[in-house]
């Protein structure tokens, strides 16, 4: 097998070089939870300002969140979500989900998050075609890419 000097192709890579820093997950939860003014993300957050600003440009370059002034004088901004900012938060809440299971006990939860029909939200992945749960034993990868299989590159 040739020995490539590129990893895998990935969707999941690629999302991660763009929200996957320390922090920008964090902003995007405050985000959608409203409160998107620099203050309130870097108490709620507790990031430094500095890095704080960093992930606030990168986010909105990447069209994920917008920037839009709140105050002239001082100019002041407030950050909010994009569509694609929102459909990100079903990954957050998800995210929120596996740390209540795996990382907390039932009683120390932080945060609830409430579903418009009064009930508390517990995410499941769903398959568009036929609503079945997703689960691990029922997939099955087909990778897109020329040069590789599941397994990984393809001999040259």
């Amino acid at each position: 097998m040739a020995a490539m000097k590129d990893a895998r192709p990935c969707s999941i890579a690629d999302t991660l070089a763009l929200v996957g820093e320390k922090y920008s997950l964090l902003v995007l939860r405050e985000v959608c939870l409203g409160n998107g003014r620099f203050d309130q993300l870097v108490r709620n957050i507790g990031a430094p300002r500095d890095i704080l600003a960093t992930r606030l440009r990168r986010l909105v370059d990447a069209r994920i969140l917008t920037k839009q002034a709140y105050s002239e004088r001082p100019q002041r901004f407030e950050y909010r979500p994009t569509q694609a900012g929102l459909e990100l938060e079903p990954v957050l809440i998800t995210l929120m989900a596996w740390g209540d299971r795996h990382l907390r006990e039932d009683d120390d939860r932080p945060m609830v998050i409430e579903h418009i029909c009064g009930n508390e939200l517990v995410p499941v992945v769903t398959c568009s075609a036929c609503a079945g749960a997703v689960h691990h034993e029922d997939l099955t990868a087909h990778p897109q890419t020329p040069g590789w299989t599941v397994s990984g590159p393809t001999a040259a």
